[in-house]
């Protein structure tokens, strides 16, 4: 398939954009024509991507990494995008690198996890890119900072780009975790709940780290109502020049694809809109009876920070908090609830009850 004119092209851009779930692959970096071009190829073949990706400049944590090709690789992707007809898509990080981007006729740019955290780089791109019409999409930053999230697409927004997207890549954390990067799915979330109208897209090939659990992330992802995914494909993945442990061959892809359940948000069935209604009117009361059972808890700490002020305790108890969460581990495993839901949940629960205390402390 080869586009005829820079006008069918962009009517291929608005099609793909609109297309749910949107599917980009595409190799880590670009390393020679003949892997673009051949991996192009392989990508069309399993008639499921609808947009290539590829990384031409790659910022690198330390000096010394293979930093990406350059702008020389760009005409290999112009000609992916002549044999293939599939639009093509690279990360931009400098108002030189949007520049270029553009001269070579790309069709989408992303800005990527280690230029979001940054608001002097955004802005620079977003000015690079006023008067422009392609689709922008911006990777959550690197730590889990929403605000940064929400500058970024402001200030690409004010830019005048009608046509933005988010990619969730998961956060860098300390501590031991399965993935290279912890996806902290609320905040994905609830960045979703915040701008409904902007598509998302899960991608499970920086959150893995490693290929043997892609699938079980895109699946979550896409269970979570997900628009879509962006995934690292090389012909020859062992031996790519970056990320070779997170990058699948094009044919598995495919497979992987396959093999994904593909939910949708909502059914136009009576049957099940009027059960759904049901249960999620026992949801409305339950968190009815919490807000007020929370409610209760919080006036009985009161008192027992007043008692405290009148006889010179201090606020936190250490024995008396580790009491409480042992008790609500053992309750908890009975209820299927998991220690991990406990904890986060306690605490919660624990520093509201602190400030409770300290107002009373303190009056």
């Amino acid at each position: 398939m080869e586009a005829t004119n820079a006008t069918t092209m962009k009517e291929v851009v608005q099609q793909k954009w609109g297309k749910r779930p949107l599917i980009i692959a595409g190799p880590c970096s670009a390393e020679t024509e003949e892997q673009v071009l051949q991996t192009a190829t392989e990508l069309q073949k399993t008639g499921k991507v609808d947009i290539m990706r590829a990384g031409i400049w790659k910022p690198r944590t330390r000096p010394g990494s293979f930093e990406g090709i350059g702008t020389k690789g760009l005409p290999w992707l112009q000609q992916a995008k002549k044999i293939t007809g599939m639009p093509v898509a690279v990360e931009v990080a400098t108002a030189k690198q949007v520049e270029d981007a553009l001269h070579f006729d790309v069709d989408v740019a992303w800005i990527g996890a280690r230029t979001t955290v940054n608001p002097f780089s955004v802005q620079e791109i977003a000015d690079a890119l006023r008067g422009v019409d392609i689709p922008v999409l911006i990777k959550n930053p690197i730590n889990p900072d929403l605000e940064l999230w929400l500058g970024a697409v402001e200030r690409i927004a004010k830019a005048g780009i009608k046509q933005i997207g988010l990619i969730h890549r998961g956060f860098s954390s300390y501590g031991n975790t399965e993935y290279r990067n912890a996806p902290m799915w609320h905040l994905a979330i609830e960045m979703k709940r915040r701008y409904p109208e902007l598509m998302i897209i899960n991608d499970p090939s920086h959150i893995c780290g490693r290929r043997d659990i892609l699938q079980d992330v895109a699946q979550k992802a896409i269970d979570l109502d997900f628009d879509g995914l962006i995934i690292e494909s090389h012909i020859d993945p062992d031996n790519a020049w970056s990320d070779a442990k997170q990058q699948i061959t094009p044919a598995r892809l495919g497979e992987m694809l396959d093999n994904i359940t593909w939910r949708k948000e909502d059914s136009s069935s009576e049957e099940y809109h009027a059960a759904l209604e049901k249960l999620r009117q026992q949801i409305n009361h339950l968190d009815d009876e919490l807000m007020q059972i929370l409610g209760q808890r919080m006036k009985v700490a009161e008192k027992i920070g007043q008692y405290k002020k009148d006889n010179n305790i201090t606020i936190l108890q250490t024995n008396r908090w580790n009491e409480i969460l042992e008790r609500a581990y053992a309750k908890g495993d009975k209820q299927g609830l998991s220690k991990e839901f406990i904890t986060k949940y306690f605490d919660a629960v624990h520093m509201e009850s602190i400030n409770h205390q300290n107002r009373i402390m303190n009056a």
